[in-house]
């Protein structure tokens, strides 16, 4: 239990570093979309080799497409249910899309956090649960989350410092994000390792919907907004890094 909360807070401490880099530096909006697209490159490499190969060799065919399309059903369903109070844009770095501040929409501070909350989670998550059911940890999942995390950190802070938010704020967010994705790689290994097996895979795809969803709905909108053509060679980049790590 104390293993998957250590790797758990080793790939969340991500978002806190991204965090304090796109709020202290200027950091360029090509950069940031750039490196947002490589680490949605390296996550979806990480959920298609890894864990819902893993769901489908454990559990099987069904199992794997039922979870994976409730956790992309609930992602967007929450994703949606959040947007309507400001967290829509909670990716976005730049001037023209970025998060409203308090004072334009009321009650966005708060929906800001839960979305970060929301896009933390599954990712953590799938840590313990992997240590659970595997009895190690997956190297290759902890580096797709923590270079995931990174950019996320990064863009998010930027565009909330650009919201006038101010730094005890946006720290205090990614910090209690961080936070919380210690105690999801617990929750993952306490409660899902227990388990049967054909559970346990169901739990897997239901992280792997929701973090597809995810990449989906708020990575790629941020990356391609900057990077146009070029997303495409970054993010394959990103996908084969992971790709290669997983079969090391």
């Amino acid at each position: 239990m104390l293993e998957s909360g250590a790797w758990g807070l080793l790939a969340g401490s991500a978002l806190l570093v991204g965090a304090v880099l796109g709020y202290a530096l200027r950091v360029p909006r090509l950069v940031a979309a750039s490196v947002m697209a490589f680490g949605a490159g390296v996550l979806l490499s990480a959920v298609s080799f890894e864990l819902l190969a893993e769901a489908h060799s454990e559990g099987g065919l069904v199992p794997t497409v039922a979870g994976t399309l409730v956790g992309a059903a609930a992602y967007t369903l929450g994703d949606l249910a959040l947007a309507r109070r400001g967290a829509r844009h909670r990716k976005r770095s730049g001037p023209h899309r970025r998060p409203p501040s308090e004072q334009e929409r009321s009650g966005s501070g708060l929906a800001l956090a839960l979305g970060a909350l929301l896009d933390g989670v599954p990712e953590s998550a799938v840590i313990g649960v992997g240590i659970a059911h595997g009895g190690a940890v997956s190297l290759v999942t902890v580096a797709a989350v923590f270079i995931s995390n990174l950019p996320e950190g990064l863009s998010s802070s930027a565009g909330m410092r650009r919201s006038g938010r101010g730094p005890a704020y946006v720290f205090g967010v990614w910090g209690g994000i961080a936070a919380a994705g210690t105690v999801s790689a617990v929750l993952g290994y306490a409660v899902v390792g227990g388990l049967p097996v054909p559970v346990v895979a169901a739990v897997t795809a239901v992280a792997a919907g929701a973090i597809l969803a995810m990449i989906a709905d708020t990575m790629i909108p941020e990356a391609f907004e900057d990077t146009h053509l070029a997303m495409g060679v970054i993010t394959v980049a990103g996908f084969l890094l992971s790709f290669a790590l997983s079969h090391l």
